[in-house]
């Protein structure tokens, strides 16, 4: 990808961040049509049609976790580890939740809708600094998940957390 359309991407998580905190939410396309107009492009489809790559590429996955209650989850990813809600989807009024989080560059979906992903999955979340995260979170400790760091973990100091769906978190500082 270009430099222009990660510029546009990063402008507009920090617009759908920034009006969330006020109480205005938009969702993820809108604020990326406005992030392209206020960076100076045309529009984004039209700049993004131009830069088309001369090979296929591939963007980190994003794993997608099974939830079974949204009051937890809220609880756990937004107020605990600091995540922000992307967006929300609903086939209908009732039906379960599918919500795109991020935290930096971050990125995780969670659904309550049977067989999408399946409890107790793993995932190695790469951090700049581990203790400071461990400080953070112990702030405000969650009850089922004290944070530790394990400093003799492969690959560097990692500190394991698991949300209340037994999905398990290894953030981890890679050793150089």
């Amino acid at each position: 990808m270009t430099e222009h359309v990660d510029e546009v991407e990063r402008a507009a998580r920090l617009l759908q961040e920034d009006l969330g905190r006020s109480g205005t939410h938009i969702i993820h396309e809108r604020a990326l049509e406005t992030a392209a107009r206020m960076l100076g492009h045309h529009d984004r489809d039209t700049d993004t049609a131009l830069d088309v790559p001369s090979k296929p590429w591939m963007r980190g996955a994003v794993p997608i976790l099974r939830i079974h209650d949204e009051e937890a989850a809220r609880e756990f990813y937004v107020d605990h580890l600091g995540c922000s809600i992307e967006w929300e989807h609903r086939f209908a009024p009732g039906m379960p939740l599918y919500a795109r989080l991020r935290r930096d560059e971050l990125v995780i979906d969670l659904s309550g809708h049977e067989g999408d992903g399946t409890p107790g999955s793993v995932l190695w979340v790469e951090v700049g600094d581990v203790h400071r995260l461990h400080e953070e979170l112990s702030r405000s400790p969650h009850p089922r998940t004290p944070p530790e760091i394990d400093l003799e973990a492969p690959g560097g100091p990692t500190m394991t957390i698991v949300d209340p769906f037994t999905n398990v978190i290894r953030f981890c500082r890679p050793e150089e």
